[in-house]
């Protein structure tokens, strides 16, 4: 084979020696570069549905950081007079929207005794906003009786009206010191036993909004009586100005025209006070006791029976409990969480790494209590520990399987980069077991735990929702409640009062589909060959 290779002859004034400025260099790198967070991150960051999906995961943690700081109830108080009171925003107030009432079509007897409270009051108090009402009437077609109903919007807070409630001299003359430097009134005239529906015996006997004339019909209802103008008749307990007991009560505030009540040629001043065992007992108008009980007696930061969410059938503050409930589910979930991770993540480091006898061994540890189902081992929790320790026994409860799901990741994970050849060639310079699993092998593997660690926490929070809405854990007592509990409380009045189970269930589903979004938006930042799997 001929290796002569003819080249044609060029003129050697062709050639020139190179200059300096003729060689060519490799460019310099423009861009810094990125780490394998960094990276995750910006991917993340492209993930708008993720985004939105942290933004309100955000809001919901600062709901239930700040919220339980802010507002002046607490988880356990209640006030039984505001049972199911609607929300209401000094924002709406003048609004038919979010303002504390709700509509209702009632015959004249139930409408009479709501729009009583604004008369008594002179306006200032109405159970029925603005005393505004609409009347709707029906003819049957049977018997050809009109039927009237009356249409209005009735004040959750205002429709208590008054009450009757014992007190000792001392508060007694209390009240009228703030009556008097406040310009407000607080006490009433008081009602006869006599005079008061079925004489104090009935149904209605104890209730102090009935301060006019009723008749009798059976031992459990009554009627209201009317003069000859249609008004309602009020019967005012009242007392001779010559009785001993004039100086029963010194305060300014009375009602108006009491003074003019003359009888049989003596005039009369209303009695405000009934004495009873070692104090006395009076009709007070509640919404103005609440002030005057919250901010010259308790001075516990509650100025006026305001709810923002409402109450629930227990007359707590909704706000409140679902504040202080998220915050426990959260604190709560994220323990959990990081319990099950740490435990998890070592188990299944130890499994995946070293396999053969040993991660079969252990594999059949985890079927074993993969197996036991978490009712019984609430239930035998619960018998042994009792139901003072309800928190320990739902964490123990979870913790108990909790952390297999994180071991079985983790060992999948390991036995798919642990013959990797950056691992072979680590273990061929002297690497040990330790520095394999953690400096080489589990950073690998951080992405995807942490994928599922996120998925953990909203998985903690609808099974703990699950077990206190079912009563299987009782978490109302104390200063402690959840979200289930909340959720519970109202299902009895989804039906008429919906808005104690609405946010709570709104709450619940906003941190679900947030948590599940974010979940994803994790898992394809931090390995992307997954983007779009299922989670």
């Amino acid at each position: 084979m001929n290796n002569n290779i003819n080249l044609p002859e060029i003129p050697r004034d062709k050639f020139r020696f190179v200059e300096k400025n003729d060689l060519s260099h490799d460019k310099k790198l423009e861009t810094k570069p990125v780490g394998y967070f960094k990276g995750a991150f910006l991917r993340f960051c492209k993930n708008k549905g993720a985004i939105v999906a942290a933004c309100v995961i955000i809001v919901l943690i600062l709901f239930a950081i700040i919220v339980p700081f802010c507002t002046p109830y607490t988880v356990s108080y209640f006030d039984e007079h505001y049972k199911s009171a609607m929300p209401r925003s000094e924002l709406f107030k003048n609004t038919s929207f979010w303002d504390g009432c709700e509509t209702k079509v009632q015959n004249k007897f139930e409408f009479t005794v709501q729009y009583a409270i604004g008369l008594e009051t002179g306006g200032k108090h109405n159970g029925i906003k603005n005393q505004e009402y609409e009347i709707i009437e029906s003819v049957d077609e049977t018997t050809g009786a009109v039927n009237t109903l009356y249409k209005f919007r009735r004040d959750s807070i205002e429709t208590v009206g008054c009450i009757y409630k014992d007190f000792s001299f001392k508060e007694y003359a209390a009240i009228q010191q703030y009556q008097d430097e406040h310009n407000v009134q607080v006490i009433y005239p008081t009602i006869d036993l006599a005079d008061r529906p079925n004489g104090g015996n009935g149904s209605y006997g104890g209730d102090a909004k009935f301060y006019f004339k009723t008749t009798p019909i059976t031992s459990l209802t009554i009627s209201i009586d009317y003069d000859e103008d249609g008004n309602i008749i009020p019967v005012y307990s009242k007392r001779p100005v010559s009785s001993a007991s004039n100086d029963m009560y010194t305060s300014k505030m009375r009602i108006e025209g009491e003074d003019g009540v003359e009888i049989d040629g003596e005039r009369y001043y209303y009695t405000y006070a009934k004495p009873k065992g070692a104090g006395v007992e009076l009709r007070i108008n509640y919404y103005e006791y609440f002030v005057y009980n919250h901010t010259q007696v308790l001075k516990d930061g509650i100025e006026s029976p305001h709810f923002l969410f409402g109450c629930d059938t227990n007359g707590r503050d909704i706000l409140t409990c679902l504040a202080s409930g998220a915050r426990f589910s959260f604190l709560f979930a994220i323990a959990v969480a990081v319990v099950n991770m740490i435990v998890g993540a070592i188990y299944g480091s130890i499994e995946g790494y070293y396999g053969g006898k040993t991660d079969l061994i252990m594999e059949r540890l985890s079927d074993i209590l993969s197996a036991v189902p978490m009712m019984i081992v609430i239930t035998l929790l619960k018998y042994h520990m009792g139901t003072a320790s309800q928190i320990l026994v739902l964490f123990i409860s979870f913790f108990l399987t909790g952390w297999i799901g994180m071991a079985g990741t983790t060992r999948m994970q390991f036995y798919r980069f642990k013959n990797q050849e950056y691992v072979l060639a680590a273990r061929t310079l002297g690497a040990k077991d330790g520095r394999l699993i953690f400096k080489h092998i589990f950073p690998n593997a951080i992405g995807t735990l942490v994928t599922s660690c996120a998925l953990i926490i909203p998985s903690m929070i609808y099974s703990e929702t699950n077990l206190t809405y079912l009563g299987i854990i009782n978490l109302a007592s104390g200063n402690i409640t959840s979200v289930g509990t909340l959720i519970a409380n109202g299902q009895g009045a989804l039906s008429t009062y919906p808005h104690i189970t609405l946010f709570p269930s709104v709450f619940l589903v906003l941190l679900m589909l947030s948590f599940n979004l974010f979940g994803n938006g994790l898992r394809d930042a931090f390995n992307p060959s997954l983007r779009g799997a299922e989670g």
